[in-house]
């Protein structure tokens, strides 16, 4: 059983206020604002009650991104924030921490660059469990999947409020860890969430999906974590977290601490929020 599978059972067998606990999953960019910040950033996190990470990797041409994430990737391309960077990264956080699940998220390039065999296998061997490749589409991912699947890394693809029912279908033959359902159209960061809308897409996608659900977009505070947590299987955030980063540029180790303990006090508040809906 894969990490992200076992920590979805877990949850799943625990209790949080009507029904099984929600994952809580927040979403930093390697290396954002500086790169000393992220190892101690990913364990704090844990420690406010994150049950995964969702870590980005930097890319020249965010398309998926809205201003904040496009802001966050420029600020890690800075320090020349590779995909070999983040393998670094995830396996130094690995020698204190074997369990937490690390989802990374970025986009086809670097992958093809590098061939998908060849990043499965370091991917795996460093510790991540998890992969969102944004612009890689389940009909076309004939061979991305198996080279994940061969090495135990579980390929997770994105639904949006446009998805159709065949697009749903095809997901559900390829797709395991869990499904990422953006609750918003456009790009990170936009509009306001309907929660309402999500509730029925997201009771729509379990019609033909029985992996987890996780819903980002939009989550900005306690209230609207724990509205989504009431009908999903994991609250993704992003855009609300990787703002706190713009308080200062992260080079000393005050500087660092005022981020960390901002961010943390989100999620504390999120994890309690949604432990009590």
């Amino acid at each position: 059983m894969s990490r992200l599978a076992e920590r979805f059972a877990e949850l799943k067998a625990q209790t949080s206020g009507s029904g099984a606990k929600t994952a809580l999953i927040p979403y930093v960019m390697a290396s954002d604002p500086s790169p000393e910040i992220t190892l101690p950033l990913m364990h704090a996190m844990v420690a406010a009650g994150a049950d995964m990470i969702e870590l980005g990797v930097p890319f020249s041409d965010p398309m998926a991104d809205g201003p904040v994430i496009q802001a966050a990737a420029e600020r890690s391309l800075v320090h020349n924030t590779s995909l070999h960077d983040v393998f670094s990264l995830v396996a130094e956080f690995r020698k204190q921490d074997d369990k937490t699940p690390i989802i990374i998220m970025g986009y086809l390039n670097p992958i093809e660059v590098m061939g998908y065999q060849a990043f499965a296998q370091q991917a795996a061997a460093c510790g991540i469990d998890g992969v969102i490749t944004v612009d890689m589409p389940p009909v076309e991912a004939d061979d991305y999947v198996p080279a994940l699947k061969s090495q135990g890394l579980d390929p997770v693809f994105l639904l949006a409020p446009t998805s159709t029912e065949e697009r749903i279908k095809k997901l559900a033959k390829v797709a395991s860890g869990f499904v990422y359902y953006v609750s918003l159209k456009g790009v990170t960061g936009a509009a306001t969430l309907d929660v309402s809308s999500v509730e029925e897409k997201v009771a729509e996608i379990r019609k033909f999906i029985d992996l987890p659900i996780g819903v980002g977009f939009g989550i900005s505070d306690a209230e609207s974590a724990a509205k989504v947590a009431a009908c999903s299987d994991a609250v993704v955030v992003g855009s609300v977290i990787v703002k706190k980063m713009t308080l200062n540029d992260g080079k000393t180790e005050q500087e660092r601490a005022i981020i960390i303990k901002e961010i943390s006090d989100i999620l504390s508040a999120m994890r309690n929020a949604m432990d009590n809906i």
